[in-house]
């Protein structure tokens, strides 16, 4: 069954200059990074490093924008006012909190972040860390000064990334990322698909057994999330589609292997109808990057929002028409400004127009929230509203922050 088919069934504040400077520097400031154990470049030849590729010699290797980027970084203070002087990590902190804490914008943390290899996993947070605020060679910086229990743990240095701070909540986007509410143009293809259901029945639910075919050859036990093809989604620039929302029916585990594999369905919101397909639940979602401003510029909109809510507030899930090959990657961090109202201006020329209705005039987008990507396919990309200071819509914009 070719996934056409399927999806016919009803039912159904800156660019990345900061990042550039820190690479060229030859030293990673991300504390999600695996640099081993090389000790970091000195503060003050960081600056200096990053100081010469102003110089026009440089000219090859960084494009103007970037360049004018680096400058305004320098003349900016990250530096929230009110910041501490030192902060401990809660359990239950992400980075962007912790970021928010010190910094007026989140996605100058690469900016500020210190690296102290006297510290075990210098590139990683742990809760019980202390962070202070330091002065280093006459720049703002954000260190830990004090390592907490996780850091002296044989355990944790064994398997760090399980106890280190993550990026962003990670039980707002994890049921999102194993349903697989949101299939990209071709991904459901090769999806294994419900070809019977034990009993014949034309229905199956939770606690009975489907065959399935199709996919990738998987063990028994392997889990899978059931999920339903419904509406196309349309790019609002182009009218291409360019994916397929999908319906979350329920999971299941395969109880025997073979073509076709038998799978019993464990838990279900609603019928389980023959065509449906199987994604495979993702067990180790990477979550440890952090965030920062796209290394291109992105211009493009909020296309749908997981759950179907027409209003989009705080930590809810945004399907964006940007992904891979516009530059899109996760941990971007871009603003959503709500789309100017078109309305009548009745008052051109001096008095009411009550016949003609008057000119149509747009309102200008204003800005309503925060976004951070955290997965990206090809045309499209998912994020997470971090910030919500007005109501986000569907079609509301996105761009690089400012």
């Amino acid at each position: 069954m070719s996934f056409a088919n399927q999806n016919s069934m009803p039912g159904a504040r800156l660019t990345a200059g900061t990042l550039l400077a820190v690479a060229l520097a030859g030293c990673s400031l991300n504390p999600f990074s695996d640099d081993g154990d090389a000790a970091p470049m000195p503060v003050e030849q960081r600056a200096q490093s990053v100081s010469s590729m102003a110089d026009a010699d440089a000219a090859q290797y960084v494009p103007s924008q970037q360049r004018q980027n680096l400058q305004l970084i320098e003349q900016r203070n990250p530096i929230a006012p009110g910041a501490p002087e030192q902060y401990t990590v809660q359990e239950g902190d992400t980075l962007w909190d912790i970021a928010s804490t010190f910094l007026q914008d989140p996605w100058y943390w690469p900016e500020v972040w210190y690296v102290n290899p006297q510290v075990e996993n210098p590139h990683l947070i742990y809760p019980g860390d202390v962070l202070s605020l330091v002065n280093i060679g006459g720049r703002e910086r954000v260190m830990v000064s004090s390592g907490s229990s996780y850091r002296l743990s044989p355990s944790a240095r064994v398997t760090p990334l399980d106890e280190s701070v993550r990026s962003i909540p990670y039980e707002s986007v994890a049921a999102f990322l194993s349903s697989g509410a949101i299939l990209a143009k071709g991904e459901g293809d090769d999806l294994p698909y419900v070809l019977s259901s034990r009993g014949d029945h034309l229905v199956a639910a939770a606690g009975m057994e489907i065959y399935v075919r199709g996919g990738d050859p998987a063990p028994t036990g392997t889990r899978y999330t059931v999920i339903h093809i419904d509406e196309e989604l349309v790019d609002p620039d182009n009218g291409d589609t360019v994916g397929f929302q999908a319906d979350y029916i329920g999971e299941g585990v395969i109880s025997r292997g073979g073509d076709p594999a038998t799978v019993a369905l464990t838990d279900t919101t609603r019928e389980v109808l023959l065509g449906d397909r199987l994604v495979p639940v993702e067990e180790d979602v990477q979550m440890n990057f952090f965030p920062k401003s796209p290394d291109s510029e992105i211009d493009g909109r909020i296309i749908a929002v997981v759950d179907g809510v027409s209003l989009i507030g705080q930590y809810q899930v945004v399907i964006l028409n940007r992904g891979a090959r516009h530059g899109l990657a996760p941990g971007d961090v871009l603003d959503v400004y709500q789309t100017g109202e078109v309305i009548r201006d009745r008052f051109a020329g001096g008095f009411a127009n009550t016949t003609s209705g008057g000119e149509r005039v747009k309102l200008p987008d204003e800005q309503a929230g925060t976004v951070m990507v955290f997965k990206v396919h090809d045309r499209i990309g998912y994020g997470l509203v971090m910030e919500a200071t007005r109501t986000i819509h569907v079609l509301d914009t996105i761009k690089n922050p400012i």
